[in-house]
């Protein structure tokens, strides 16, 4: 029995790959009691590797069911009965076709909570809708990267991840309501929604973004990556009063205002850029972070995981990153990813 804030509240999950078990690896860090519905042949993620596999399903049981049946179906029904949200995230085809809806499982539990995570909503159509095509569609690759060079993507999956972590609140959301219903989740929305001020600008004065040197933030300056005498790092400075110590600190003298420093961005980003190559990106981190800047040096992966020790947990043998919510009065039981069909219904 797990303990936790969402203890006694019981989520299906009909997952793959990424967004929905993400979600849900997240509730049952919290205390809920999630069982991942799989084929006999598994959820696809476990074709990838044991380690990615176990970096978004522990703490969960493994129940395989196959829903293109009849005995499978009757089975779901019997589950949904008696939990408190089934979250899937499969094509709107797929989820439609197997009964994966509210409507078509209200009939075994009035109060079941159904959450669809799709590319572009539950009515939306199946095109292919994987991380990166989002993150081209909706205008993020096109913000991405050097403005003499293509989009970027970044290293990861933001498009699925963000949606993941968006699905597990508006779950959350309806549970407290106390009604069931149903939650549509796209990634496409998802990920304009996070273009926020951005969009805002283009919507109400026409600006439309553009991609800048250094990732460069659109309003503030200098906020963005700069070169150094070695390696790179980030610096953001969002008022004046953090100008004013970087600037004392570097040597540069005037734009004491934001907004002479956003009119004369290219006289800034020169000044700044000379200063920085006088020294390491290490030693300007060093120099600066005293001061209060927000500044941190460019690390790999490796070398951020060795200044945090503390965020890495180990569960069935795998080591993973651990819950990113912290309580004061709870701290997760990080058990172990399900061996398939454990569990038996």
């Amino acid at each position: 029995m797990t303990s936790g804030p969402l203890a006694g509240i019981r989520i299906l999950e009909v997952g793959t790959m990424l967004a929905g078990p993400y979600a849900t690896m997240t509730l049952a860090d919290l205390g809920a009691e999630v069982i991942k519905i799989e084929p006999a042949t598994g959820e696809i993620s476990r074709q990838v590797s044991d380690s990615y596999f176990a970096s978004l399903n522990r703490g969960k049981r493994s129940v395989c069911l196959d829903l293109t049946v009849d005995e499978g179906r009757a089975r779901l029904g019997e589950m949904v009965a008696g939990a408190d949200a089934l979250l899937v995230n499969l094509k709107p085809s797929a989820i439609h076709r197997l009964g994966l809806t509210y409507e078509r499982l209200r009939e075994f539990n009035e109060r079941i909570v159904c959450v669809a995570i799709t590319g572009y909503g539950l009515h939306g159509g199946d095109d292919p809708a994987f991380d990166y095509v989002i993150q081209a569609a909706t205008g993020v690759a096109a913000l991405t990267g050097d403005p003499e060079g293509p989009p970027t993507l970044p290293g990861y999956s933001s498009a699925d991840n963000s949606t993941g972590l968006t699905a597990a609140l508006g779950l959350l959301a309806q549970i407290v309501s106390g009604r069931g219903g149903q939650i549509d989740v796209s990634l496409r929305d998802v990920m304009l929604s996070q273009l926020n001020y951005h969009a805002s600008a283009y919507l109400n004065t026409g600006t439309e973004p553009v991609r800048r040197a250094g990732g460069a933030h659109s309003y503030y300056v200098p906020a963005q990556m700069f070169p150094t005498a070695e390696g790179y790092i980030a610096l953001f400075i969002t008022h004046d009063g953090f100008w004013r110590a970087f600037a004392n600190e570097a040597g540069i003298d005037g734009f004491w205002r934001m907004a002479e420093r956003a009119a004369r961005r290219d006289e800034v980003l020169s000044v700044v850029t000379s200063a920085l190559a006088a020294d390491s990106a290490a030693n300007w981190e060093k120099r600066l972070k005293p001061l209060g800047i927000p500044i941190a040096a460019v690390r790999t992966l490796p070398e951020a995981l060795a200044q945090t020790p503390e965020v890495v947990v180990e569960a069935g043998g795998f080591r993973t990153i651990r819950c990113p919510i912290t309580m004061s009065d709870h701290v997760p039981e990080y058990r172990p990813a399900p061996s398939l069909g454990e569990m038996q219904v």
